[in-house]
């Protein structure tokens, strides 16, 4: 059975989680909310319910993972709660499209930025298109770092995001000192409490990630202590940059600006530093999507690692280099499947279809702690999870009502993993059924 190595500490949880949630949305889904709600303070109000909700869950699966600190996050999780066809179907969704899917979607959009910085570079390089050849490119150069070294893989995101923070904390700072008063149109109706709450689901869609720190608990030194710090730590981070940048976006635009721009980034840095905030925004977005694609690549494998280790994957999978250390078979699937997505250009569909499905996972998580009596909860605990367990539930009610086809579309491919469960646990089976055999 493959040991994965100890060598990360909690900044480097921290900065995984940061990268792994901030990324293109917190730059364009602003405009999509203010749209639903015309109230600045309602506004920030739900970005805020959206941070408060990152922080529950971020407190909930600490404890989880101080009870199973091994790699895997919610495959482990549901596995030990709800049985192992549970387990399997978060670590199925995970690869065929809930990590695969977004790293594919993240490359494309890298490509699509450098592209809008660099017009020079033509939409054919070598006779290929240009936004999927830069997509395969990076996803390959990635992948190909964190096969040679965890802690090369982890130092990577890690100045990436480092940088990020920086620059967004640069205009923010610049936003805030600068005197500025958007045209604002009166609003004729008070916000309805139905337009509040469907404001509320891309807001949290937009946090979402904040548990990416879990999938690698196996491999962070003193994950009792480290992983809680790291959960915290890196949800912090993402909630005040997430509540600096909204503040920035109101005050420098105003809603009514907003909520007919799905590029609010670059309208607000734009009227900051005129083409040169334009440049600026593009330089974020691509160090967030960079950092974010190297974020996935390293947080993914170690579900499909993990999976193949209890027998409910290719057995090769489970297989470490031999001299790094890493699950570099893992990574080369999971990287693969990403590059078919680019080139079949199925990602966003698979992206829509099953995007439902980390409300869905995280939310039986939590119910796992109300569940088990493994958890001892203060009532304070009970209330809060019970709180997140809810909002997850109205979530997904919403998905299934608003836009019932996608959402069937994607049950249908969460549950296309449950006749592969059976096929790799009958292959367990029989391996060790051989195993036995040839011991006689």
């Amino acid at each position: 059975m493959g040991t994965l190595s100890k060598k990360l500490g909690p900044l480097d949880g921290a900065i995984l989680i940061f990268s792994n949630v901030v990324g293109v949305g917190i730059f364009t889904t602003p405009g999509i909310v203010a749209a639903s709600v015309s109230d600045r303070w309602l506004f920030l109000t739900a970005w805020l319910i959206g941070g408060v909700f990152a922080f529950i869950g971020a407190h909930g699966y600490a404890k989880l993972s101080a009870a199973y600190p091994r790699a895997g996050g919610e495959y482990i999780y549901l596995k030990k709660s709800f049985g192992p066809l549970a387990g399997f179907l978060s670590g199925w969704t995970s690869f065929v499209a809930g990590f695969s899917g977004a790293i594919a979607a993240s490359a494309v959009g890298f490509a699509f930025y450098l592209k809008r910085a660099l017009p020079s570079m033509g939409d054919y390089l070598p006779g290929i298109p240009t936004q999927p050849f830069l997509a395969i490119v990076l996803i390959l150069g990635v992948a190909l770092i964190h096969i040679v070294s965890v802690k090369a893989g982890s130092r990577f995101h890690y100045w990436l995001g480092g940088l990020a923070i920086v620059a967004i904390v640069g205009l923010v700072i610049l936003g805030l000192v600068k005197d500025s008063t958007p045209i604002e149109v009166p609003r004729t109706a008070p916000v309805k409490g139905s337009a509040f709450l469907l404001a509320l689901v891309p807001v949290l869609f937009t946090y979402s990630g904040w548990n990416a720190a879990v999938y690698v608990a196996e491999e962070i030194k003193n994950p009792d202590k480290n992983l809680h710090k790291s959960l915290i730590l890196g949800t912090s981070a993402v909630v005040i940059i997430y509540l600096l940048l909204n503040f920035l976006f109101v005050k420098i635009l105003g809603l009514s600006t907003m909520s007919s721009s799905l590029e609010v980034g670059f309208d607000m840095a734009y009227r900051l530093l005129g083409e040169t905030g334009s440049l600026v925004i593009t330089l974020i977005i691509l160090l967030a999507l960079l950092s974010s694609v190297s974020a996935m690549i390293m947080a993914g494998p170690r579900i499909y690692f993990a999976m193949a280790r209890d027998g409910l994957f290719p057995r090769q999978v489970e297989k470490l280099h031999s001299r790094f250390n890493t699950p570099a078979i893992a990574i080369l699937a999971q990287s693969l499947w990403s590059i078919l997505l680019v080139m079949t250009g199925t990602f966003e569909d698979i992206l829509i279809y099953t995007g439902f499905s980390i409300i869905l996972f995280s939310g039986m998580s939590i119910l796992s702690l109300l569940t088990s009596s493994s958890f001892k909860l203060t009532r304070g605990q009970t209330i809060f999870y019970g709180l997140f367990v809810l909002v997850s539930l109205f979530i997904l009610g919403n998905a299934i009502y608003s836009a019932p086809k996608p959402s069937l579309l994607g049950a249908g491919i969460i549950l296309l993993g449950i006749p592969f469960y059976y096929w790799f646990k009958k292959e367990k089976n029989s391996l060790s059924q051989d195993t036995q055999v040839s011991d006689l």
